[in-house]
């Protein structure tokens, strides 16, 4: 019988820095489980390939764009991982794409991609809550951006909402917007081992972690060595509160009810490659939430 996993430990009171230490380890290991599992024979065979993830976004992001795209405009992608999306980005249009990413290799993944595709993406390494200072530094102070985008695992594992909120109205030329999209913060309260929706996890926020020591990653076989994570749990009223009091005006909120990836076991896949609660229980709990926020002119 394999040994259980340890349990999820609520409440662990750990400084940032030492938190994000440990958070880039583990996304470290995931680097080579993800190139490997992230299909991306596809984007090379089909040059108007996109990821899902961009393809349900480009959706929701139109109404909101000149002309309803991409077409022209300059786009920062946070926490961009080894780039799929950011190259998805590129490929819908954008002008110019710059990537944000905390993991040395994540962003060498990502830059040799792009450069494969012939994609002439830019890509800025740190800490996310200093990623103005950062593109200051690496692309000029005159660098700003008419998309702020950030999709799909992103906040959680973030402690302060606000630095971030800041970041991403400091990014923004006026009349910019922030795309944002991740999994629902009511989602994440949710006993994913249970068979039935039943909250196990906080929805709400005090400043302490939720700690994780488990080897998986959330798509391929293998298993990374660096098995613990801390999180962060922020309510909805958290996160469109940090974008108002950045100065930036919300414009647009959905609560979808599907996901880019398989939650929990019993969850089952949709065509096109995303995922739902069965039945009834499809109706009950949202699966994501999207937010659209403007820079005034």
């Amino acid at each position: 019988m394999n040994e259980e996993l340890p349990q999820p430990v609520d409440g662990v009171d750990v400084a940032w820095n030492d938190a994000r230490e440990t958070n880039l380890a583990n996304w470290e290991d995931r680097v080579g489980l993800h190139v490997a599992a992230y299909g991306l024979d596809a984007y090379r065979k089909d040059p108007r390939h996109v990821s899902t993830v961009v393809r349900d976004d480009l959706e929701a992001l139109a109404p909101h764009l000149p002309g309803g795209t991409l077409d022209g405009l300059d786009v920062c992608h946070l926490q961009c991982h080894i780039g799929t999306d950011t190259v998805s980005l590129a490929r819908a249009g954008a002008r110019s794409v710059v990537g944000v990413d905390f993991s040395p290799a994540a962003l060498e993944a990502a830059s040799g991609f792009a450069a494969e595709l012939g994609i002439a993406a830019q890509w800025v390494e740190g800490d996310v809550l200093d990623a103005r200072s950062l593109v200051d530094r690496a692309l000029g102070a005159d660098r700003a951006f008419d998309v702020v985008y950030t999709s799909i695992g992103t906040v959680g594992w973030l402690h302060d909402l606000r630095a971030w909120a800041r970041q991403v109205e400091a990014l923004l030329r006026p009349g910019g917007i922030l795309y944002f999209r991740d999994g629902h913060p009511f989602l994440f309260t949710l006993d994913e081992e249970r068979a039935e929706l039943v909250a196990r996890y906080r929805y709400f926020s005090d400043g302490l972690a939720l700690q994780w020591d488990d080897g998986a990653t959330y798509v391929g076989e293998g298993v990374v060595q660096a098995t613990r994570t801390y999180e962060w749990a922020h309510p909805i009223s958290e996160i469109v509160m940090a974008l108002l009091d950045a100065g930036l005006t919300l414009v647009a909120m959905d609560e979808g009810r599907t996901l880019p990836w398989r939650f929990a076991e019993r969850m089952v896949a949709l065509p096109g490659g995303d995922f739902a609660w069965p039945g009834g229980d499809a109706g009950v709990m949202p699966c994501t939430l999207t937010l659209v926020a403007r820079k005034p002119n």
